[in-house]
């Protein structure tokens, strides 16, 4: 029992490691996106709020609106009109569906082999279910749980069939 237990603790810890590398990558870009817009509005202190908007990505569903106060709140004390309030609105919006329909599930594919269907579709059941830890626990859990997945086998094959070789195309 040892050595399965052993192998199970290690395709776990893999698959939380790939999640953890997945979750860096996206933080990293959607502090890169943070900054690029804050810049463009002009809000003050713009390369702080993107780093902490970054870090705050690691808080799944939650962070971005807690990235999102740092800005707001320099823009109301700054005496700025509310047009740029709007902005940082809209900027907002675009950050966040850009992470979590685009970004977010293509490194959780990429890095463990979630389908795009389960990273958007099982935190929204878990947050029914389990309404506060379904949504911060479902990207690992789907990290962990597709890492015991065995990948597809390929078809059987008849007996006695060979692979089709390929020919060159004769010129």
């Amino acid at each position: 029992m040892l050595p399965d237990l052993k192998t199970t603790g290690t395709t776990a810890g893999k698959a939380l490691v790939n999640w953890w590398r997945a979750v860096s990558i996206e933080a990293f870009c959607c502090a890169v996106l943070w900054l690029v817009g804050l810049l463009l509005i002009g809000v003050p202190l713009a390369p702080l709020w993107a780093l902490i908007a970054g870090l705050m990505t690691f808080i799944p569903n939650f962070g971005p609106v807690i990235g999102l106060l740092g800005p707001v709140f320099a823009i109301l004390l700054s005496g700025h009109d509310m047009e740029r309030l709007l902005y940082l609105l809209g900027l907002y919006a675009v950050i966040v569906v850009i992470d979590q329909l685009m970004l977010q599930p293509l490194l959780m594919k990429r890095m463990n082999r979630v389908p795009i269907w389960a990273s958007l579709l099982v935190p929204l059941v878990l947050g029914v279910v389990i309404p506060f830890w379904g949504v911060l626990l479902a990207p690992p859990l789907l990290a962990v749980v597709f890492a015991f997945r065995k990948p597809p086998s390929p078809p059987p094959s008849l007996p006695g069939a060979q692979p089709p070789s390929i020919q060159p195309p004769s010129l």
